[in-house]
């Protein structure tokens, strides 16, 4: 139980530092909806398998990239709180790249 509270307090850290970054890109965000629910006759429904695709893409590239960008291996990953730590941030990445993707494909494929 302690691993799991130490992993949240360092998410919670890092996040504090990275707090402008988070605020500009949830900004993006609902830009990016609002301009997408804007657009006339919408197909939510249509986009949303390319959005899915789009998301599992980012999380897989996130699950096979993160160890890598923080000088690790998916060797290195011997506790389970280290998986369960990667499948979180990758989980996170997928549900960022579905929160995006989703408007664009709205916007551009209609």
């Amino acid at each position: 139980m302690y691993e799991i509270w130490l992993a949240l307090n360092i998410v919670w850290e890092i996040a504090r530092g990275l707090w402008p970054w988070i605020a500009a890109a949830a900004l993006l965000w609902v830009v990016a909806m609002a301009l997408a629910v804007r657009r006339p006759h919408g197909r939510w429904r249509a986009t949303l398998p390319g959005a899915l695709a789009a998301g599992l893409a980012v999380g897989l590239l996130a699950f096979l990239g993160i160890p890598s960008a923080l000088q690790s291996s998916l060797s290195e990953l011997g506790y389970w709180v280290d998986w369960a730590n990667l499948l979180a941030m990758a989980a996170a990445a997928a549900a960022v790249g579905v929160a995006f993707a989703w408007p664009v494909l709205r916007w551009t494929r209609g």
